[in-house]
């Protein structure tokens, strides 16, 4: 849909122009580009929020700017279409889009009534159409309602750091009732899946597009779509680089039994500090993904604000972190477990320095990568350290009772706390991940971009 088309207000041309873009939309996800198309279109940004009172991040790219929830693992894109609104229209229930659609429903969910969603379809659209599962990431809780398309706008790109006037184009996406929002930010209507499915928002824009399956999240600020530079700057503020020609990548690993999630090739765990190196003591393969199951296997969220990790990793790990800090601290100076805060369990009271280039003096943490990554990715400080009442608390938790905050009972979920102030390129075409790792370790940030700039 181009910027200047727009429906009408008369009923039965409304439900042909929904329909012309409905059939447009299923089309484009038949086909297929190349890195030569001419139907190539100009890459896409869009600004990210982060909310103070759930730590969820939102994007603002429906037309209406109204907020969507970024979700990592979340294989659709799903609004309410309350009753005020226009009438929607509806895909047949029996064509392949809407066979590929129900192959991204969750496994396991508690469902929530849908309401009378059919009720809102357009004229001629009762009959045999497409009904879906939306899913709450944060509750866990999906309900039904009608695949349909979802009106988007975003500002474009030409590959330098101005940003293009928006453009307006549709997404196929599913209804939800109001009551899935629950937990979700204020003001958020649905849920942007962002996940290596062929109906989240990354897919349908590079089936739409031509642009090259990939997309960049550099939160809590922006994120981009399609094959673009990434220009930040440099300990002199003056320069500016291309950030996804200078970081690290990893290869990304397919669960069979999630082949959606954005998995990476974690090895090992060990945590440095000063001359004092400790590894996690982890049991056999206990990071592994089970090819038969599914279970295990490291996992990236934005839908959980801390790392979360399974009882036996989080064991091993608390002891090696234990052993780094106390081996590794300043001698002759206080250092001492505290009372863990809600709802951290390591927490720490003691002598941690400024350091010159960014944040306190505390441990690194690293992630070991195998599968032929360029590099091990490493968090620092602010990437998971939480300053609690005068203690230095670990925004690394254990699973909870409820179990893991995402399908498929991964071993380590790493959550946003985690991915924050670190550009993180998806580039679905080569199952790859890039990460820039702590971008203010670097004199950077992703705030250094002059995208959004007031």
């Amino acid at each position: 849909m181009s910027a200047q088309a727009k429906p009408s207000h008369n009923p039965h041309t409304n439900y042909v122009f929904h329909r012309a873009i409905l059939s447009s939309l299923v089309l484009l996800l038949s086909c297929s580009c190349t890195a030569a198309n001419s139907d190539r279109q100009p890459p896409m940004i869009s600004k990210i929020a982060k909310d103070p009172v759930t730590s969820l991040y939102t994007i603002s790219i429906k037309a209406d700017q109204s907020p969507l929830v970024v979700d990592l693992a979340g294989s659709l894109v799903w609004s309410t279409c309350p009753p005020s609104a226009a009438a929607h229209s509806t895909v047949q229930c029996d064509s392949a889009t809407c066979a590929m659609a129900k192959e991204q429903s969750p496994p396991r969910c508690r469902c929530v009534g849908g309401g009378r969603f059919w009720e809102n379809r357009q004229p001629g659209s009762t009959e045999c159409a497409c009904t879906v599962h939306p899913i709450n990431p944060v509750t866990g809780e999906c309900s039904t309602g009608d695949l349909t398309s979802l009106a988007m706008s975003a500002n474009t790109t030409n590959g330098t750091m101005e940003l293009r006037p928006e453009e307006s184009f549709a997404v196929l996406g599913a209804c939800a009732p109001s009551r899935l929002l629950t937990s979700l930010p204020v003001g958020a209507t649905g849920v942007a899946g962002l996940s290596r499915g062929p109906l989240s928002l990354p897919s349908q824009l590079a089936a739409q597009r031509c642009f090259g399956n990939k997309f960049a999240l550099c939160l809590p600020d922006f994120a981009t779509f399609g094959d673009t530079p990434v220009y930040l700057s440099v300990p002199d503020p003056r320069i500016y680089m291309d950030y996804t020609t200078a970081i690290p990548y990893t290869p990304l690993v397919t669960n069979p039994a999630n082949t959606g999630g954005h998995y990476i090739p974690v090895k090992g765990i060990s945590v440095s500090w000063h001359a004092a190196d400790a590894a996690a003591a982890l049991p056999r393969g206990a990071l592994d993904i089970n090819v038969h199951t599914g279970r295990g296997g490291v996992v990236l969220s934005t839908a959980t604000p801390y790392t979360i990790m399974r009882p036996d990793v989080f064991r091993a790990f608390a002891i090696a972190f234990d052993d780094a800090i106390m081996r590794g601290k300043i001698p002759m100076t206080p250092m001492r477990r505290e009372q863990a805060t809600e709802p951290f369990e390591l927490c720490y009271y003691g002598a941690f320095p400024m350091l010159k280039r960014s944040g306190f003096d505390m441990p690194y943490i690293k992630l070991e990568l195998g599968n032929g990554a360029t590099r091990n990715w490493t968090l620092f400080n602010s990437n998971y350290m939480v300053q609690v009442e005068g203690a230095m608390c670990v925004g690394i938790l254990p699973m909870g009772p409820r179990g893991m905050p995402v399908a498929g009972e991964p071993a380590v979920v790493i959550g946003g706390k985690q991915l924050e102030d670190n550009l993180l390129v998806f580039d679905l075409e080569k199952q790859r991940l890039g990460f820039s790792m702590l971008l203010p370790y670097q004199l950077s940030s992703c705030r250094s971009s002059n995208f959004f700039r007031n």
